[in-house]
């Protein structure tokens, strides 16, 4: 079986199309995105060893490889933290502390500077940690906050109303497995805990994400949104990851466009237009 960070350098090369490193596409083309040979020259390791990565079969490239690599792909730094953190990962080592459920007071303070925009703070299994108003405004209305305990990816792949509210479902659903895989080491024993309880709970519409190739984008995305109150709604999705050991991670909804800003605007009582895209 491949690795995390096997599974995430052929996620990365599929993505990249051969006309970004400057090499012609031709016409017997056959795999999206570059050839691992491609790849394999442009980072100047050999192909059996590129090979051996991406099925697993070696687990521990030399930082110097790895950087290669990250080069070769065109990375930008959260993209090569998130192949560093695979690689450090695939030894098996991982935190056995569980996914942090309090908030430090200046997190809590910037999201409170954050009003009225939607943003949600969460751990690195989903949990709701804090939200803004706003955000509490257009989630409450399809159940997010029903329980004393909510989780996001929990409601977007169990709630029959999160298909209500995401016109795009199945990728807002994509989104929410990808995070959970990707703001974890692999063996997190909570991690494994909830893909458990989600694979009951979700069924096919879980696990098959579960097991799919990562992505290669998951932390900034549009997506439309269906407000009893304020309508349709499309949303620029910026996630940020926090500098400390606890994987929180804090979502900002921003709007895409004027008539959602205008819908914000009103649905939090303020004069429409004090709320603008940027």
């Amino acid at each position: 079986m491949t690795s995390e960070l096997g599974a995430l350098l052929r996620a990365y090369r599929e993505a990249l199309a051969p006309e970004d490193v400057g090499l012609p596409r031709g016409a017997r083309r056959r795999t999206p995105g570059l050839r691992r040979s491609e790849l394999a020259t442009l980072a100047e390791v050999s192909v059996e060893y590129l090979t051996r990565l991406e099925q697993g079969r070696d687990k521990h490239p030399s930082p110097e490889i790895l950087g290669a690599l990250a080069d070769a792909l065109r990375l930008p730094s959260d993209e090569r933290f998130l192949l560093l953190r695979a690689s450090k990962g695939t030894g098996g080592a991982c935190t056995t502390e569980p996914p942090a459920d309090s908030v430090r007071p200046p997190v809590r303070a910037f999201l409170d500077r954050l009003e009225p925009s939607p943003a949600v703070l969460l751990n690195r299994v989903g949990d709701v940690l804090a939200a803004t108003s706003m955000y509490r405004r257009l989630l409450e209305p399809f159940g997010l906050f029903d329980d004393g305990h909510p989780n996001l990816l929990r409601f977007v792949l169990t709630e029959p109303r999160a298909r209500q509210a995401y016109p795009d479902w199945g990728h807002v659903a994509d989104r929410q497995v990808a995070a959970l895989r990707m703001e974890s080491l692999p063996g997190d024993p909570h991690v494994a805990e909830l893909a458990e309880a989600m694979s009951v709970l979700a069924g096919a519409e879980f696990s098959h994400r579960f097991a799919a190739p990562l992505p290669t984008r998951y932390r900034t995305a549009t997506e439309r949104m269906r407000h009893p109150e304020a309508g349709d709604l499309r949303l620029d999705v910026e996630t940020l990851a926090l500098p400390d050991a606890d994987g929180q991670r804090l979502v900002v909804h921003l709007p895409a466009d004027e008539a959602t800003s205008d819908a914000l605007d009103r649905l939090a009582g303020r004069r429409p237009g004090a709320l603008r895209a940027v």
